[in-house]
Formats: C-alpha cells, sequence, structure tokens
C-alpha cells in the first residue's frame, strides 16, 4: 500500500486535498482525522504538520508526501522534487529599511537577517558567498528591524504591503519562489510494485493539472478554412477532424489553453467558424 503524507492545515492542505480528490482519491471528512486509508486505490494517507512532511518522507517510513518547495528546502532532508502542483505559489525576497542596503547581494556581507526560513536563507547566502548572520523568528519577522534584532529580514512577498506598512523595502533579487510539490526520498528506488504505485499517483495528479488548464474546444468550418483553423488550434498532437453532413464543412475538436480559449474563438469565428463551443476537462491521461 502506497503511503502518502499530506499537509493537515495551512494554505497546502485545503488545495491538496481538492486535488487529491479530483484525482480519484478518498480524503478525510474531518479535520481531525490524522490517518485515512483508500482501499480502492491502495493507498493510506497521513495528515502531518508541512513542515514534518519533508523529514518523515526522508525517513522512508513514507513513500511519496505534499509539501511546499519552500519547506523542502528549509528542512534539509534527503528528500527530492518529483512533481511541481502550481498552487500555494510564492516568492522569498530580503527588505529593510529604505537605504539600508542596496540591490547588490554583496552588501549583506556583515549584516543580521531575521526570517522563519533559516534553511533556506543560510544555503541562499552561503552558495553566494555571503558573509552574514542568521537569525531564525517564528511568525512575522517585520519587526525584527524596528526592536533591533536585525538589519534585514528574508520573508514571503506577495504584493509587499504589510513591507510597506512597516516601513520596508524590497532589496535585491528573489531568493527562490515556491510552490507545492511532490516529493520523494532521495535515490528511492523501492520494488518494482511500489514504484508502479508511484508513477500511477503522479499520472494522476498530472492528469489533473492539465485538466485544469485545458478545455475542450469544438466548432465547425468549411473546408478552405481549415488550414487557418487548425493553425488556431493544433492541440496536443493534432486536432480530430470529422466531414459533416453538409458538404463542404468539417467539425473539429482540439483541446486548447484555457486562459487563451476566449481569444481563439474570436480569431475562429473571424476566418468563418460556427458553432464554437468550449467545455471543461474533469480528467485526462497524456
Amino acid at each position: 500500500m502506497l503511503r502518502i503524507a499530506v499537509p493537515n492545515k495551512g494554505s497546502l492542505s485545503g488545495p491538496a486535498a481538492e486535488m487529491l480528490h479530483e484525482a480519484g482519491y478518498q480524503q478525510r471528512r474531518e479535520s481531525k482525522e490524522l490517518r485515512v486509508v483508500d482501499p480502492e486505490n491502495d493507498v493510506e494517507f497521513f495528515y502531518l504538520r508541512p513542515r514534518d512532511i519533508a523529514i518523515y518522507v526522508s525517513s522512508g517510513q513514507l513513500d511519496i508526501g505534499i509539501t511546499g518547495r519552500d519547506l523542502l528546502i528549509d528542512s534539509g532532508a534527503n528528500a527530492e522534487e518529483i512533481l511541481p502542483l502550481g498552487f500555494a505559489r510564492s516568492t522569498f525576497r530580503f527588505a529593510t529599511k529604505p537605504g539600508t542596503v542596496g540591490d547588490d547581494l554583496a552588501d549583506l556581507n556583515g549584516k543580521t537577517v531575521a526570517t522563519s526560513y533559516e534553511g533556506i536563507v543560510a544555503k541562499h547566502l552561503a552558495d553566494n558567498g555571503i558573509d552574514a548572520s542568521v537569525v531564525h523568528l517564528d511568525g512575522a519577522v517585520e519587526t525584527a528591524i524596528q526592536l533591533g534584532v536585525a538589519q534585514v529580514i528574508a520573508d514571503v512577498v506577495e504584493t509587499g504591503t504589510s513591507l510597506r506598512n512597516a516601513g520596508l523595502e524590497v532589496v535585491g533579487d528573489p531568493i527562490m519562489k515556491s510552490e507545492a510539490v511532490v516529493i520523494r526520498r532521495t535515490g528511492a528506488d523501492g520494488e518494482e510494485a511500489a514504484e508502479s504505485k508511484v508513477q500511477q499517483f503522479l499520472r494522476r495528479l498530472q492528469g489533473v493539472l492539465v485538466a485544469r488548464t485545458y478545455v475542450m474546444m469544438d466548432y465547425d468550418c468549411r473546408v478552405e478554412q481549415l488550414e487557418k483553423a487548425v493553425a488556431l488550434t493544433p492541440g496536443l498532437e493534432s486536432p480530430t477532424v470529422s466531414p459533416l453532413h453538409n458538404e463542404g464543412w468539417v467539425a473539429v475538436r482540439a483541446m486548447v489553453p484555457a486562459k487563451e480559449a476566449q481569444r481563439i474563438m474570436d480569431d475562429l469565428y473571424d476566418i468563418g467558424a460556427r458553432a464554437i463551443l468550449t467545455t471543461a476537462i474533469h480528467a485526462c491521461r497524456l
């Protein structure tokens, strides 16, 4: 039975459970449940603190897990990312009082940096040859500068509003970009049966990602406009084209990126396509 770690709370928890449900897996009904067995899919889910998941996976007690890339790197655990999931995206940046530090990373030499992600920041500084001290703080770190604990902070930055409210500004390039990822113990080979289950799990999640990204588009067009239409909707390999009862017309079906669907519909209409429809994709295998 495949043993999978899932975030039990926070910004990762809800989207992870939703994706697993869309992939056909049974999920917990109450937030207090710590373990769910899905016998139909031969999977056992364990609901753990997001920060602990990489540790459990690296120990080999659990086969794979879903956590944040930031938490994986910060843990220093012997685990690796095997599939990005596209939700819970965030960017890590340095910030300080205006005029304190320039945009050059070397300006951090000799400074003290406060952060809740000591592993990420220490690694980033070491990788770039920067000699700076790192202070670990839990929770909001914006007040660290005001209280004299550090000259610089490193934290997740979305809009930057909270930093500006604290009288701080972002400096330098991003430390890293994070999102939810599937992880596995580094170098884990496992038995052939276990490997097959892992690959099946990944295919299901990849199917959900594609289904969320694409829509199915159907339309009718004149034969003489088919090449132009196909250029607009090439599909993944090629579109399906079928003759219609009315001579000179064909029906076309292709997957198109959801974010471009409206523009493509406009372009198809302009070249004479009609009966243009889009439908959601609930699951797929490529």
